[in-house]
């Protein structure tokens, strides 16, 4: 039986001390960190790392339940991989563990809150860029791509493929610029 401990942040200039502590005063044989957002599992090699190497009896810990991840479905799919792999799951902060069903229900909970704040947060930040919006403040990001120079070249006899080449941008990026908006028309049936 192993013990995997999973440290996570979200951004580069978080650390992880604190993290790692906690899984090694847990007994973490292996201690697997990244600094990667936890909105999704994608890119999270150090995670799947893990998952891939559980065997029957071993333990994922993580310090705090919102380390793994911030979305019940992520969750769920960690947590049924871990199962069926013959796992368990376990956090030092929180009464977690998934070999129990108290631990489980708790994790459950756990989960929907941390979904719940996440959803907060993006609806306040939503709200704060309306309103910067509305002020003036706020302009969003600027333009990344010279539609002059896409539309430029593509007047001169160059394609595509060419174009996007050149200015180093994805093709797509250049059939918006390139291609007119079609309007659709709706057609009644019947």
């Amino acid at each position: 039986m192993a013990i995997y401990g999973y440290a996570r942040v979200s951004t580069t200039d978080q650390d992880l001390t604190i993290q790692i502590e906690a899984l090694n005063k847990a007994g973490c044989d292996i201690i697997r960190q990244e600094k990667k957002s936890g909105s999704t599992v994608d890119g999270r090699t150090e995670l799947q790392t893990i998952l891939d190497f559980m065997r029957h009896g071993d333990v994922l810990m993580v310090t705090r339940v919102d380390r793994l991840a911030r979305s019940i479905a992520d969750l769920q799919d960690i947590v049924r991989q871990v199962r069926a792999k013959g796992g368990s799951l376990r956090a030092t902060d929180q009464p977690i563990d998934t070999s129990t069903a108290a631990g489980k229900a708790f994790l459950d909970m756990l989960g929907v809150f941390a979904e719940f704040e996440t959803n907060l947060r993006r609806e306040r930040q939503m709200e704060g860029i309306a309103k910067a919006k509305a002020a003036g403040v706020y302009k969003g990001r600027p333009a990344s791509i010279d539609m002059a120079a896409v539309k430029e070249m593509q007047a001169a006899g160059l394609g595509a493929t060419e174009i996007a080449r050149r200015l180093n941008i994805g093709r797509a990026s250049v059939y918006r610029i390139i291609s007119p908006a079609k309007e659709r028309s709706v057609t009644a049936v019947g």
